[in-house]
């Protein structure tokens, strides 16, 4: 058997080399110094996939945190028999789901990574979703970990060495530690060099060891990592642990392994070799005996096909949108962020596939309605957003709908993750509460006046910002059956509820709350704007001044037949927002190209501090006083 494996890191090696070859680009050196690691899991019996059905849910997980040595994983699966020889020959090439990192345009791609520092969070997250399905998941902390049962699948997680710079890494550490996944497995590939020398600890196998032991981690070392016969002895004893602990894989290896004049040399990241030393790496590594390797039993078909176990297929019956409603009256004041926390908690009664995550906020998003309710589906990420992000992306590739919440301001540490979810297709519902700078005395650090800028940029993102508990209630369950990266801005602020409970919602809408004939001026605002736009519309009238007041809760998509009709039907328009105007809602209109009449905008525009919500709305000129005064100079 250990012969035929060897002819196994030739093939890889082989493939790894030709590919990259062929693109002129990539990286083949940090691909080859995980060969024998890998090699080690994918066929040496603990790897366990219906490679035929890659969504399987009894499949286990396999992501390359290390994007970059894609041209492993390629060939893992070439060796496999679930790769052709043209599709691995058109790494890099356009046109071919086999990019330059890993990609959901590839089957088996189950994270788009390349940003480094993410993966072991959607390992998390996977992880945690698949103890969830598979009823393992210990309810609370410290309660005892369920002995992990043959059915269970493992989540694998390939690091490289110099994201383990990144603090991303550590948070997911924490968290799988916090959540006793013992259907984690992680492998750092210690390879010593980065792009451009050698990393923070180099070949430090116990540096690297302590740390990961003080995160409370089951930690394994291969000192010598290109070993064949070394990987597979303490890959065995880390499979065959049953600590009930996240396991961590520490392979001492060399970058370009095996290959003289790549082995551990500096200056080779990211360089494809030319023809002539593509050959003569070939011929060091030496032909491949392919009947050896036809003579492997098939590591990858010792799962049971015939288990058909899968997430349960739980739409929202036809019919039960009106319990998901909660019951505002037009006579009561509401936060919009409490709303979120109702509709969250009525969604999740009628959705078993919803779960929800939070910052250590959950008493101010209210999400802890939710997690009072449904225990067993709620997780608290603590202050570690970027995480959370990566944690929800993983659960979301299991079928789970995460919703995760926290200060809209704190999700500006997670952009990457989140502009990373676009790329693995994540089906995210991200929360914002206590944005822009109504929310009064806590000062500038904690005013979201960036956030709608941030998921504008997203690509096919929905952008919500709700005015009152009934919109943001409607607008839930919208968002809730919407699949893709969704986000909803809510205000700390107790608002009037404006809308009857008949009113409805949808997304790329608006609602026209005050019109007529002899409008003027349109005023377009969201949010706790869209509440002073109707008390400069009250004093307005008292000066018989008309104006038309649209809330355009629905920033993206935009209602642009609304935004159309106002640019026809008015002569001007004043967009007010509690937000900076770079990426906020008037670019988002002037971007939209529907209009044509002169447009104004009142925003933020101040560096913000501490007040109340009136002094600070007022200090920024986008208070119902700001308003009028505007409105009456272009009258």
């Amino acid at each position: 058997m250990a012969n035929n494996l060897f002819e196994i890191t030739r093939q890889l090696r082989h493939n790894i080399i030709r590919s990259t070859t062929a693109a002129g680009t990539g990286h083949p050196t940090s691909s080859l110094s995980g060969v024998e690691f890998m090699t080690a899991i994918m066929f040496d019996g603990h790897f366990r996939a219906v490679l035929d059905n890659p969504l399987n849910i009894n499949n286990d997980r396999l992501i390359f945190s290390k994007g970059h040595a894609c041209p492993l994983l390629y060939s893992l699966y070439y060796t496999a028999g679930h790769l052709s020889e043209d599709k691995l020959m058109s790494l890099r090439k356009f046109g071919s789901n086999i990019e330059g990192h890993p990609t959901m345009n590839w089957e088996y791609t189950e994270a788009a990574t390349g940003s480094l520092g993410q993966g072991l969070g959607v390992a998390v997250g996977m992880a945690l979703g698949l103890k969830k399905e598979f009823n393992d998941y210990p309810l609370s902390k410290g309660s005892e970990a369920k002995t992990q049962g043959d059915s269970i699948p493992n989540v694998y997680c390939v690091l490289g060495d110099s994201e383990m710079a990144e603090g991303s890494v550590w948070e997911a550490m924490n968290s799988a530690v916090y959540f006793n996944l013992n259907n984690l497995i992680a492998v750092i590939d210690l390879n010593r060099l980065g792009q451009r020398g050698q990393t923070q600890i180099g070949h430090d196998t116990n540096n690297m060891k302590a740390k990961c032991e003080a995160f409370g981690w089951e930690t394994f070392v291969i000192e010598e990592g290109n070993d064949l016969e070394s990987c597979r002895r303490v890959m065995n004893e880390a499979t065959e642990s049953k600590s009930g602990k996240p396991k961590m894989v520490i392979a001492k290896t060399y970058k370009g392994a095996r290959i003289s004049f790549l082995q551990n040399k500096d200056g080779w990241h990211g360089k494809a070799l030319s023809q002539e030393d593509c050959e003569k790496a070939l011929k060091e590594i030496g032909e491949v005996d392919l009947k050896m390797i036809g003579e492997i039993p098939h590591p990858l078909t010792n799962l049971d096909k015939t288990i058909k176990k899968a997430i349960k297929d739980s739409p929202f019956p036809k019919g039960s949108e009106a319990k998901t409603h909660g019951d505002y009256d037009k006579t009561t004041e509401v936060a919009t962020r409490k709303a979120y926390g109702n509709a969250l908690n009525n969604l999740g009664a009628i959705n078993p596939n919803i779960v929800a995550l939070d910052g250590e906020m959950n008493n101010s998003t209210y999400s802890e309605i939710f997690a009072k309710n449904f225990p067993d589906r709620y997780y608290e990420m603590f202050i570690a957003e970027q995480n959370m992000i990566s944690v929800a992306s993983g659960m979301s590739r299991i079928g789970l709908i995460p919703f995760t919440s926290t200060f809209a301001a704190f999700w500006s540490r997670a952009a990457d993750q989140i502009r990373m979810g676009q790329y693995s297709h994540s089906n995210l519902k991200i929360m914002g509460s206590h944005c822009g700078v109504s929310i009064g005395p806590d000062g500038s650090s904690q005013m979201a006046v960036e956030d709608i800028a941030i998921f504008r940029t997203i690509l096919n993102s929905v952008v919500l910002y709700p005015s009152d508990a009934v919109s943001t209630d409607r607008l839930m369950t919208k968002i809730a059956e919407h699949v893709g990266i969704s986000y909803m801005r809510c205000t700390r602020a107790e608002t009037p509820v404006i809308y009857d409970k008949t009113e409805t919602f949808e997304i790329g809408g608006s609602k026209t709350l005050r019109s007529s004939k002899n409008d003027k001026i349109t005023v377009i605002a969201a949010g706790i704007t869209l509440h002073e736009a109707l008390k400069a519309y009250d004093e307005l009238q008292t000066k018989e001044i008309n104006i038309r007041v649209i809330d355009l809760y629905s920033i993206k998509p935009l209602d642009l037949e609304t935004l159309k009709k106002a640019n026809t039907e008015t002569n001007q328009i004043v967009v007010v927002e509690d937000h900076y105007r770079e990426g906020g809602i008037y670019e988002a209109i002037c971007g939209s190209q529907t209009i044509t009449k002169p447009i104004h905008s009142l925003c933020v525009t101040k560096m913000s501090c501490s007040g109340s919500p009136e002094e600070l709305l007022g200090l920024m000129e986008i208070d119902a006083e700001a308003i009028v005064k505007k409105v009456l100079s272009l009258v």
